[in-house]
């Protein structure tokens, strides 16, 4: 039986998402992946940097509220990790897109004090993939973000299941805000009243700005890029258009002739085999696209491969429970390999 000491740097909507799942979990992982697990530390803008040596209890994991402490709070990430005996990190604070700032200093700090990390945090692979990945091939430790894009298994799809395949492009709807923004305009009311509504889902960023604009999209359209098609794209070489510039009218005519406009997603190798071009807009969708499937909250990416000639993905309404399996397959991944250096 492994023992891990987890910490969680972030403490919201995602966070509290995981700490119920791993509470549900614990017997599952405990019987088929020999993996024990405790909560030493929990950190937000709020609170602080929080640690129990004991470890924090269930009820409280369970519920999001923490409130035992028997510790003084440490008053830096480092000193906090240190104290805490951490692990793992989840890394789950607000997407800031430009920089990606603060959690590439937390993925840093985490990585140094020995703990491997895992993120949901997608400015961490736009700013910093090379950076990070190289650091915790450096200390021994795995840096891993499945929950970063699309709420489906993309990264490890490749990682695991497509070796030797090489993918020339991709195309998809990622950002679920938008389609349920789109829709609600379609049934006839307002672009507020569809941003309302995706906030009462609990799927908008924590500036929904990031996702009318199509901030959220570029980002995951980058982290996709960087990480599968070993490029290094910035934000500054997307093509960014959000749906703030489409009229009701527009919208709901789109939607009456079969094609309804979704925020399209694109990225593709040159011909010159290097450089990758890639853009975020609104696009109609007619019923032959595979991106006629991103409906609600669904989420839709499409690959092309050199072996393969298509390969499509679908989240049918994923939600926070979606995005906290991604940071738990993250885990448990992480335990396969502690696991495979001691046989």
């Amino acid at each position: 039986m492994k023992h891990f000491n987890l910490c969680f740097l972030g403490f919201g909507n995602v966070g509290r998402a995981l700490a119920a799942l791993l509470v549900r979990k614990r017997e599952e992982l405990r019987e088929q992946h020999g993996i024990e697990w405790r909560v030493m530390g929990v950190a937000t803008r709020r609170a602080g940097w929080l640690v129990a040596p004991e470890g924090f209890e269930t009820s409280e994991l369970a519920s999001g509220e923490i409130s035992s402490l028997s510790l003084p709070p440490a008053s830096s990430v480092s000193e906090w990790l240190t104290a805490a005996r951490c692990d793992v990190l989840f890394e789950t604070t607000s997407l800031e897109p430009l920089a990606g700032e603060p959690a590439i200093s937390h993925v840093r700090a985490g990585l140094r004090a020995g703990a491997h990390v895992v993120t949901a945090n997608k400015g961490t692979i736009v700013h910093a993939y090379g950076e990070l990945s190289e650091l915790a091939r450096e200390v021994g430790r795995r840096f891993l973000f499945e929950a970063t894009v699309a709420d489906c298994p993309v990264f490890s799809l490749f990682r695991e299941a497509l070796p030797c395949a090489r993918l020339l492009g991709f195309g998809g709807v990622l950002n679920s805000t938008t389609n349920v923004i789109l829709e609600e305009i379609e049934a006839g009311g307002t672009f507020d009243e569809g941003v309302r509504r995706a906030q009462d889902l609990g799927i908008t960023e924590t500036d929904p700005t990031h996702d009318v604009d199509g901030w959220d999209s570029a980002v995951k359209t980058c982290a996709v890029v960087n990480v599968l098609m070993d490029a290094r794209l910035k934000l500054a070489d997307v093509r960014r258009e959000g749906i703030g510039g489409l009229s009701a009218e527009a919208v709901r005519a789109a939607r009456a002739e079969g094609q309804p406009y979704r925020l399209v997603a694109r990225a593709r190798r040159e011909a010159d085999g290097g450089s990758v071009k890639a853009s975020v807009g609104p696009e109609r969708v007619g019923p032959s696209s595979p991106f006629a499937l991103a409906e609600g909250a669904s989420l839709v990416v499409h690959f092309e491969l050199d072996v393969l000639p298509g390969l499509t993905l679908i989240a049918h309404r994923p939600d926070l429970q979606s995005t906290a399996y991604g940071l738990l397959a993250d885990f448990i991944n992480i335990a396969r390999v502690e696991k495979s250096r001691k046989l």
